[in-house]
């Protein structure tokens, strides 16, 4: 797979004790490669860390991205072939309550990720992981484009844009002239649902922790719009967009930013997916719409255009299927206590794997 480029690399990911970063952490260890994470200690008990970590890393070292120095010695420790920057502050109602740490963890947290690449000379391919929620958001139909403004009602939003932005400005102020270093690209993903999520305030992880107590739902925001994917999709588009990008020119397109997002299918109001979770795992819900509670964008989507022309990248589980796969993950953890969810995470990237080959999709090659 992807052109067998992560066979025997060494890889950073940063943020791998989170949700996104640990099943990255899987499939590259799965694809063969030397996995090295850089994080905070894992932000929720239970996590999706615990589940992987005996059998997945070369080595781990905490670090607070927050904090220059020490994330430069880390990396030159390291000397990663690839970077996949996934360390941030992933919450939208948390910058309400933190807005600076938010800030100064995702901007300039970036900058000194960046910083550290630049000051170890690496020639290393760089994909920073930002957000849909990048975006100017205007509330509207349309699907969008890498090339639409960026902006932010809320802090997180904002702190995405800027981070966007941050990575733009590294990468032609320092890398694109220095010969010594690699590539920088962004990725921008859909809203991620998946096995081993355990976040507040993230519609998913509500659900499970409501089930599990036997207790109704509490959705605060059913008719909000999101375009929904199992997290197996994005990453697939990080490693398609890692892999290539690492093999062209600096000056290659792929040097640039990228959506990676569901099918317009998949575009469902947040009711629509608590309903399909009960469907699996039964329950209820109450409607938990306030005025009072923070701002959240109603309708929001992205257009997958460009990965789909210069990458060949599509996605592979549609709507049902991506909540299916991402329920039956906590039943087999919480309800069957399946004591094997190494292998059983395994096996889903394998089942998500043989079905992109099924579609013959460029990167199962």
């Amino acid at each position: 797979m992807f052109l067998g480029f992560y066979q025997g690399k060494r890889v950073l990911v940063t943020g791998h004790t989170g949700f996104k970063g640990g099943w990255l952490a899987l499939w590259l260890k799965h694809l063969g490669a030397v996995v090295w994470g850089v994080s905070l200690p894992p932000p929720t008990h239970p996590n999706f860390h615990e589940t992987i970590q005996s059998e997945t890393f070369t080595g781990e070292i905490e670090c607070d991205i927050k904090c220059l120095e020490p994330l430069v010695s880390a990396v030159r420790q390291i000397r990663p072939e690839i970077v996949f920057h996934l360390a941030a502050q992933p919450l939208v109602r948390r910058s309400y309550a933190e807005p600076v740490e938010t800030f100064t963890t995702n901007a300039l947290g970036t900058a000194h990720l960046l910083e550290a690449v630049r000051r170890s000379e690496l020639n290393c391919a760089v994909i920073v992981i930002t957000s849909d929620k990048c975006y100017e958001n205007r509330e509207w139909e349309f699907a969008y484009r890498e090339n639409d403004p960026l902006g932010g009602h809320d802090v997180y939003s904002m702190s995405k844009a800027a981070t966007e932005l941050v990575a733009q400005a590294w990468n032609k102020s320092f890398f694109r002239p220095n010969p010594k270093l690699g590539p920088v690209a962004t990725a921008r993903a859909g809203n991620v649902i998946g096995g081993g999520d355990y976040a507040e305030d993230r519609i998913v992880p509500d659900c499970v922790r409501a089930l599990i107590a036997g207790k109704p739902i509490l959705v605060r925001n059913p008719s909000a719009v999101r375009p929904w994917q199992h997290v197996l999709e994005c990453l697939s588009g990080y490693l398609w967009l890692g892999a290539r990008l690492a093999q062209e020119p600096k000056t290659s397109r792929l040097a640039g930013a990228f959506n990676f997002g569901p099918e317009p299918s998949a575009r469902q109001p947040v009711r629509r997916l608590v309903e399909q979770v009960l469907a699996t795992w039964p329950g209820t819900w109450v409607d938990g719409s306030d005025p009072s509670n923070p701002h959240e964008a109603t309708l929001l989507s992205l257009s997958i255009e460009k990965a789909g022309a210069l990458l060949g990248w599509h996605p592979v589980w549609d709507f049902p299927q991506a909540i299916q796969q991402t329920v039956v993950w906590y039943h087999q953890r919480h309800l069957l206590k399946n004591k094997s969810m190494l292998e059983f995470s395994r096996q889903q990237i394998e089942e998500y794997v043989q079905a992109a080959q099924r579609l013959e999709l460029p990167w199962t090659r």
